[in-house]
């Protein structure tokens, strides 16, 4: 797809930003003002940092209220984004899915019923809800039996063929297949906690009673669909180091390591390898738990006949609701099912190819020049992703026109407020700076990748679109760069200047999180 027409709010804005140009002598590209020049020189000092050296950057900033350009550097260069992937995907989700869409996740049943028997199969039919917890699976069996069904003699079958059974993204790599960012994707799934952090497993190890003994190994929510291959050990005293991961290919988890005698238990967060099966497990637990007996085996993946009865549902939060987590913790689940779901809801195929065309075409519409730009999935975790800069300030500037925009300005991000489900992966960062509590941005983060793409409000009140993105980098971390490009911004106003000369702004230092990490809370790896 290539660049559409521009909306008509667009064209107006166009012409509002030709006559502001118009009206300011000297605010040209060609002549712009002594404040605008002072921002660029700043923001060239920033990128001057000896941590760019040899790597790649790619700025633009924008005023929306104008569409003049205040920056451009290297703005049409081809990035990989990490997860400002983000923004196509969960712009697309709100306009073509609607913020009151939900996922729905119901029991059926098929056969004659007689007395509290169920002559037939279960069935547990998947709507691709990735905030479903071990809680809900527990109510609609509870569903299923004040329904007054207390013996199946069939098979509980687990329906999860509203999307296709490819569980990971084509380009991701091998070894991140373990980790919660890179969760397989499934319509029926399970998430372990309020993260929402769909097909994966908390696996916790305690201390035992006494040295040289095992420590005590639970999961969260209990499962038997994980096994458990304790090697690990109690020690008397000493540096807890206990390691928790699981085997390719199968639902092995090896835990190894020491843990001392009264240490707080270690925790990680474990992808499941079929969660669909793991979905079931979960759910035919809870049956029995409510007095339901299956007699036949787990079935994956049937589909559900027309003719079967509903039993139980479960709706999920709306989708402008899911934006919260989805984008304030950077969650790389949702944004996969919500491209899966994209492409189900409109062409009837729950894939990622019918997906992403979809979002495509939307991101198109909006302005986006999709000829220069390769979307491989929802989330960002693959590194073939190319977007250069001035197409994300492109998606930011046209958004503002949408009916849902201030949902989703809510839901991104924001700089330097520490509450998780505000600040997000903002949320220590740029505090105590003009940025704080202003800039509304998407992170992004893989090893030589980071981004920042967003919006910051100037001293003089306009609202800025900007894209930062940062590759092939081979220190630690660049994210001071970017904290410092959009503190100049928050900073920067019309008509002031200084003689001073020109330094970058001095911003608190992130604390300092293991490579990859962009989050503030404790998570292993990356988010």
């Amino acid at each position: 797809m290539h660049r559409r027409h521009f909306p008509r709010a667009l064209a107006l804005l166009a012409l509002v930003a030709t006559a502001a140009t118009a009206a300011a002598p000297g605010a040209t590209a060609e002549s712009p003002t002594p404040a605008t020049t002072q921002l660029r020189a700043t923001i060239d000092t920033i990128l001057a940092d000896s941590r760019l050296s040899g790597a790649q950057a790619s700025v633009v900033v924008v005023d929306t209220s104008t569409g003049q350009t205040l920056y451009d550097r290297n703005g049409d260069r081809r990035l990989i984004p990490a997860s400002n992937t983000k923004l196509l995907t969960s712009t697309a989700a709100l306009e073509l899915l609607g913020p009151g869409h939900r996922f729905t996740t119901d029991v059926r049943a098929s056969g004659k019923r007689r007395a509290g028997l169920l002559s037939g199969n279960l069935y547990l039919h998947g709507g691709g809800d990735p905030t479903m917890l071990a809680a809900d699976y527990d109510a609609l069996a509870a569903q299923v039996a004040a329904d007054g069904v207390r013996v199946v003699t069939g098979n509980l079958v687990a329906d999860d063929t509203r999307y296709d059974s490819t569980r990971l993204g084509p380009d991701w790599t091998w070894d991140d297949e373990p980790y919660y960012y890179a969760a397989p994707v499934s319509a029926l799934t399970v998430a372990p906690d309020t993260d929402y952090d769909a097909g994966t497993v908390i696996v916790h190890a305690a201390p035992a009673d006494r040295a040289s003994a095992p420590p005590v190994v639970t999961t969260t929510p209990a499962t038997g669909y994980v096994r458990v291959d304790n090697r690990a050990e109690t020690v008397s005293s000493g540096e807890t180091s206990i390691s928790i991961e699981r085997e390719h290919g199968g639902n092995t988890v090896v835990v190894t390591g020491q843990i001392a005698l009264g240490d707080e238990p270690a925790s990680d967060w474990v992808t499941v390898w079929e969660p669909t099966g793991y979905a079931a497990d979960v759910f035919r637990t809870a049956l029995h738990r409510h007095g339901v007996r299956v007699l036949g085996r787990t079935v994956l993946g049937q589909p559900t006949p027309e003719t079967a009865d509903p039993v139980a549902r479960h709706d999920s939060m709306s989708l402008g609701e899911l934006m919260t987590p989805f984008l304030k913790l950077s969650n790389n689940g949702h944004a996969e099912v919500l491209t899966k779901e994209i492409g189900r809801v409109l062409s009837g195929s729950g894939t990622w190819t019918a997906g992403l065309t979809a979002i495509s075409e939307y991101v198109a519409d909006t302005g986006m020049d999709t000829g220069k730009l390769r979307q491989r999935d929802g989330s960002g975790l693959s590194r073939r992703n190319l977007v250069p800069a001035t197409e994300f300030v492109d998606l930011l500037s046209a958004v503002r026109a949408e009916p849902w925009f201030a949902t989703w300005y809510a839901a991104l991000p924001i700089a330097g407020q520490p509450e998780r489900f505000v600040g997000g992966t903002l949320r220590s960062r740029m505090a105590g700076t003009p940025a704080a509590g202003n800039v509304h941005a998407k992170t992004g983060s893989l090893t030589g990748v980071s981004g920042l793409s967003g919006y910051v409000t100037s001293a003089d009140g306009r609202l800025l679109a900007f894209s930062i993105l940062l590759n092939n980098y081979l220190t630690a971390s660049v994210k001071s760069l970017e904290d410092q490009i959009a503190v100049t911004l928050a900073g920067f106003r019309e008509g002031q200047t200084s003689t001073a000369r020109v330094a970058a702004p001095a911003v608190p230092e992130t604390p300092r999180t293991p490579e990859g990490v962009e989050c503030a809370w404790v998570k292993p790896i990356t988010c």
